[in-house]
């Protein structure tokens, strides 16, 4: 299905964006994939990275929170993968206004773009913490899905699904580096000793993306089952 198709990845210079990139790459042939970041630097470095495929890989500054920068990426697009978020869990606690453009109006300008261009598929990136959700964070991205499912019902063209993930292992963000951190400091800090974490690989969760783009038809919620 990705064979000669355009790829858009909001927040595709992030981990899961890189390395979904490599995948599409590596086992398909898309015809191009347009990385969609507010970072130049992180653009810069993964333009760097990918130099050999600049012919496929195209590089747009814009924010998700702007309607009209993202429904000018969408244009031409045949799927969507929304990655972009903001996803620390304090961060957003103590900006809940940002982390509300974020996470809620930016998915909002992702539905409203993809139907505006008729996009095929938009796959969203969510969390397992939007399960009954005690945080912010948790909250926006629970909206997020919301959003994201209740969608296939505005129009019938253009399908709208979910994955839910865990705590990616190494990724940018990933408690894991930060735990080997504080052990080798010789002091570590938990929140609560009753916490459960559920672990993925990266390859893991681009695997779980391409699962939900090929077998999905708009409404369902991907989880997987993860130690």
């Amino acid at each position: 299905m990705f064979n000669n198709s355009k790829i858009l990845i909001t927040g595709g210079t992030g981990s899961w964006g890189q390395t979904l990139t490599t995948h599409l790459i590596q086992k398909y042939k898309p015809h191009e994939i347009v990385i969609f970041s507010r970072g130049e630097l992180q653009q810069v470095l993964m333009a760097r990275k990918f130099e050999k495929y600049t012919g496929i890989i195209r590089y747009v500054i814009g924010d998700i929170r702007d309607a009209d920068a993202v429904k000018a990426a969408c244009t031409g697009m045949d799927y969507v993968f929304h990655l972009a978020a903001l996803k620390h869990v304090p961060i957003c606690e103590d900006h809940p206004q940002e982390a509300v453009k974020t996470n809620i109006q930016g998915t909002i300008n992702v539905i409203n773009a993809a139907i505006a261009n008729n996009v095929k598929k938009v796959i969203d990136v969510s969390t397992d913490k939007a399960v009954e959700p005690l945080n912010l964070y948790g909250m926006t991205k629970a909206t997020g899905e919301k959003l994201i499912i209740q969608a296939n019902n505005l129009v019938s063209n253009t399908k709208f699904v979910c994955i839910r993930g865990g705590n990616v292992m190494g990724s940018n963000g990933s408690v894991i580096p930060f735990f080997k951190d504080q052990i080798k400091s010789g002091h570590v800090k938990i929140t609560d000793f009753k916490m459960t974490r559920y672990f993925l690989t990266l390859d893991e969760a681009i695997e779980l993306l391409f699962r939900a783009a090929e077998s999905s038809t708009g409404g369902e919620t991907f989880v997987m089952n993860m130690p």
